[in-house]
């Protein structure tokens, strides 16, 4: 039996005993029984346990090993592969930089006023290498010697925001090793989890001449080929979208007591089922990409071969192959070419916002006293924007058709515009953390000399501003809180009509409009309502046949004008689809809910901790007041530069004109 390597605290002695007797392991393997670990857990934290299931913090082997010992061999060399090496593709995603994200670290603070702890939750996922090392809320094997709110506040992350990829640096986000540490399994066979990042992490040598953990992925290395110089092990885990659920479904925490919200419906009934926060995986897993429907192209029946159908993973779109003639995962010399075979690790969504702001405040700190020096990457920042940018273009197709035209005469004249949007990804049009995502339309109508005639959907870059008319079309999830203001309803404003965003709190669902992916089903045999991923309202989008239960996977909208006596025709009519990552109205709560809990800025919130202050960041601000400025100031600003109000992006658009 290992010893355990946490401090022991005083009063702790018999539960760590009861602890040690279900961690038993071979000195050779280090194997954990986690699952005996997390139940022990809840009795020596002082707080709610939020993540007791999977593997629990104080790794046996070493924690997530460090980026750079991947970098010299996975990374771009000459400059030249940043385009599709594992490493530089990574470095710029938002998977690499969880931990840098402000946005991210402002809505953590709000989080833990709301529920006191549940930061612990937060940074599972965001902050893997911290929390599996012990240094958020859980210190390792139920020793209960880290401070709960400094822990759930992410103040005992060692290292900092622009530090390089080092040995002691928590802010590299998701490192390489966590997701190649990953197993499909827990001690016991027990079975993969999905959601809330409760994840089996191996912990156990690779073979009986391994020091370290296998390094798992979808490559095998049959006998007398270039072998690779650490442990691996083929692992089809990685090509299943399986691994990706372990983060990209959320749900209120799954605390030792129970949920921590169930999901309420507008009339206040209890579903009894753990509120739903982002159900990505899920949406993927009701819809046709996720059933073996799919050729892959390499069958053909009227040539007497096969077709081969199989489902569409994430990784099909999210880790897309290099077909560059000179893709190879590795800078050494002898491996063999990986053209249309290697998976890029770029991970883009729709966020082209957060990785400029990481790019501009942390990649390169040189010139600050103080500072580390930065985190560099300035190309694999810039790849990840576009790569995203890429993403957003090809999510949907967008169609106007003019309809029922009536020129202008003695009188004014009138015209209906169809525009259609289809949803071309695997799941939901957008997807993912509701909190000021939004996708909406843009309508003009100009005349034949380019004057405005009608718009719908304006928005005001000045002021990060869209103004919201009776015809606009704005696709989003909001979240509420039941009965917030006496109104014994779903409520998504509060008192004064401002927007509410309480990720913690959350237990009812006001609007889900968002486009279903192709074949999407809501209702599940465990949900056969379909609570967690039906469209709210309900009817918002049809089935494609009476009884079958699939919904569309488009929206049609009609927009009703007048034209004015006068107009000179022909009209043309041009619907623009747009994404914005950040909504004022969600920046602007994140500042006022950081003035209205009295909190403290960074350095003086986190100044018990070692490595304080930070020079880059926050710092004397609070993290809600930083995010602000960041979408805010100008980028001229002396004091601290902005970033652009979440410029939103045109993903697509589409013109008809009049006769």
């Amino acid at each position: 039996m290992r010893l355990f390597r946490s401090r022991v605290m005083p009063g702790t002695l018999q539960v760590l005993l009861a602890a040690m007797l279900v961690v038993s392991a071979p000195a050779k393997s280090g194997a954990v029984d986690w699952q005996g670990v997390a139940q022990a857990l809840p009795q020596v934290v002082s707080a709610t346990n939020f993540t007791p299931h999977g593997t629990q913090p104080g790794l046996f082997l070493p924690l997530l090993e460090t980026n750079p010992s991947c970098s010299s061999c996975h990374g771009a060399n000459g400059g030249t592969s940043t385009a599709f090496r594992p490493y530089p593709s990574w470095g710029g995603s938002m998977m690499a930089n969880a931990t840098r994200d402000p946005v991210f670290f402002a809505a953590l603070d709000i989080a833990n006023v709301d529920a006191p702890g549940v930061g612990d939750y937060c940074l599972r996922c965001h902050a893997s290498r911290g929390w599996y090392g012990g240094r958020v809320v859980k210190a390792g094997f139920g020793a209960p010697n880290n401070d709960v709110t400094l822990g759930a506040a992410g103040c005992l992350l060692s290292g900092g925001y622009d530090w390089q990829d080092t040995t002691d640096n928590d802010y590299s986000g998701l490192p390489c090793h966590y997701c190649h540490r990953l197993t499909d399994s827990g001690p016991g066979s027990a079975p993969a989890m999905i959601g809330n990042a409760n994840a089996w992490v191996d912990d156990t040598l690779c073979d009986a001449n391994a020091s370290e953990p296998c390094r798992r992925g979808p490559y095998d290395y049959p006998s007398g080929s270039l072998l690779p110089p650490h442990p691996w092990k083929q692992s089809a885990y990685h090509t299943e979208s399986g691994v990706c659920g372990v983060c990209h479904d959320v749900t209120t925490p799954d605390t030792s007591m129970g949920p921590l919200k169930t999901l309420l419906l507008d009339n206040g009934t209890d579903t009894t089922r753990p509120f739903p926060i982002e159900r990505t995986y899920s949406e993927w897993g009701q819809s046709l990409f996720a059933d073996a429907i799919f050729r892959d192209g390499f069958g053909d029946p009227l040539a007497g071969t096969p077709i081969v159908a199989h489902a569409q993973p994430c990784q099909i779109c999210h880790m897309p192959t290099s077909e560059d003639p000179s893709a190879s995962a590795c800078s050494l010399g002898g491996y063999p070419s990986r053209t249309g075979n290697l998976p890029v690790h770029a991970f883009a969504g729709g966020n082209t916002w957060v990785p400029g702001i990481i790019k501009g405040e942390y990649s390169n700190t040189a010139a600050i006293p103080g500072a580390y020096g930065g985190v560099g990457r300035q190309a694999s920042f810039d790849q990840t924007v576009a790569w995203a940018r890429q993403m957003l273009g090809g999510a949907a197709s967008i169609a106007t058709t003019i309809q029922n035209y009536m020129p202008p005469g003695i009188g004014a004249g009138s015209m209906t515009v169809q525009v259609k949007v289809t949803n071309l990804s695997g799941h939901k049009l957008p997807t993912g953390y509701p909190e000021g995502r939004r996708m909406w339309l843009n309508l003009q109508v100009k005349d034949r000399n380019g004057a405005l005639v009608f718009e719908s959907g304006a928005y005001d870059a000045a002021g990060g501003v869209l103004t919201l008319d009776a015809q606009a079309r704005v696709y989003e999830t909001q979240q509420g809180i039941w009965n917030h203001n006496g109104t014994g309803k779903c409520d998504f404003v509060d008192g004064a009509g401002k927007p509410l965003f309480h990720f913690a709190l959350n237990d009812c669902i006001v609007k889900d409009n968002r486009i279903p992916p192709l074949g999407f089903r809501p209702a599940t045999a465990v949900d056969p309502n379909g609570y967690e991923l039906r469209p709210i309202p309900l009817g918002t989008y049809p089935e494609t046949s009476p009884g079958s239960g699939v919904l569309v996977n488009f929206d049609t909208t009609y927009y009703s004008l007048i034209v004015p006596i006068g107009t000179p025709g022909p009209l043309t009519a041009t619907a623009r689809l747009y994404y914005q990552t950040e909504s004022k109205d969600y920046i602007a709560f994140v500042r006022d809910q950081a003035i209205a809990n009295g909190s403290q800025s960074e350095n003086a919130m986190c100044a018990a901790s070692t490595g304080r202050p930070f020079v880059v960041g926050p710092k004397q601000r609070t993290r809600g007041e930083y995010v602000y400025e960041l979408w805010n100031n100008a980028p001229s600003d002396p004091v601290q530069p902005g970033y652009g109000k979440s410029p939103p992006e045109l993903m697509q658009s589409a013109s008809a004109a009049t006769p």
